[in-house]
């Protein structure tokens, strides 16, 4: 992967691109807590399809200045900047996980951005005919109490997540996400996947659980766009089976956004989504270039 320092509007963002270097950009937002690095079966697929891949940290991740303040919707500006900094001009973008609102919000902004997809995403907070916690796992019952109670408290109780996650070993990190982990999350969550998935996470909270503050407060309060502005092909993907983000938050953004696409497994979870599927939804954004 050939990673570079783009500075946006004074912060550093550490950007990572991989695949085809000629070929159509595609951006991959992680999840959160997450950072650049990609499971080396997406880097695969993507070289195989012809897509210049294009992650980044999120502010506050990994080698990524903090912003604090920062909404859904500023995503986009950072993408457009950095898309600018490596020359591109038209762009798709995907997201898993706390990466799909972000991912949306390049969906308003038809003049560069071609298609995009939402995998395993949260709908917005307070959305109208959602029980918006229902069906998650207790960790993320906890941390989302933690974020409604403000920024201090939440900082004290990402702080111990982290201690937890990664004060074991990389095979373990399986038993701190106990309450989330369906069972064909579990399942999946063993050798070089269960490392990678902790070598990403290690990434992103190395110096510290600032962007994953940054990412959960955001998700509480408005994105900063709306739907009825997207007008760029969308796909909503999630598995039916999903414990971290349940299955209602997917159904109800593809209900809601114009034109979006729904594609729910109902053998997959929400690990399993983002990476059986991941050829599929490939293979659909470079359709529309």
């Amino acid at each position: 992967m050939q990673e570079h320092r783009i500075d946006v509007g004074g912060r550093t963002v550490y950007v990572a691109e991989a695949g085809e270097p000629e070929g159509h950009a595609v951006f991959c937002l992680h999840g959160t807590p997450g950072s650049r690095l990609c499971w080396h079966e997406v880097v695969e697929d993507a070289a195989k399809r012809g897509i210049r891949l294009i992650a980044y940290d999120r502010p506050g991740y990994g080698s990524s200045d903090p912003d604090p303040g920062r909404s859904v919707a500023d995503a986009a500006e950072d993408i457009a900047a950095i898309a600018d900094a490596l020359g591109v001009e038209r762009y798709a973008v995907y997201g898993g996980s706390g990466g799909g609102p972000h991912a949306l919000a390049n969906a308003v902004r038809p003049e560069r951005v071609v298609a995009v997809a939402a995998l395993a995403s949260v709908a917005p907070w307070g959305a109208d005919g959602l029980d918006w916690l229902d069906g998650m796992g207790q960790d993320n019952l906890d941390e989302f109490g933690a974020t409604l109670e403000g920024e201090e408290p939440l900082r004290r109780y990402l702080a111990e997540q982290r201690e937890a996650m990664l004060g074991g070993s990389p095979e373990a990190i399986a038993e701190s996400l106990t309450s989330l982990l369906c069972p064909p999350d579990l399942a999946c969550l063993t050798g070089d996947l269960a490392r990678y998935f902790y070598d990403q996470i290690a990434e992103a909270l190395r110096r510290g659980v600032d962007g994953w503050v940054e990412d959960d407060l955001v998700f509480v309060k408005p994105w900063g766009f709306e739907f009825d502005e997207v007008d760029v092909p969308v796909q909503v993907w999630h598995g039916s089976q999903d414990q971290f983000v349940p299955v209602a938050h997917g159904r109800w953004l593809a209900e809601r956004i114009p034109g979006a696409e729904e594609h729910v497994y109902d053998a997959d979870g929400h690990l399993t989504l983002q990476i059986a599927r991941i050829g599929d939804v490939h293979a659909w954004l470079v359709s529309h270039f």
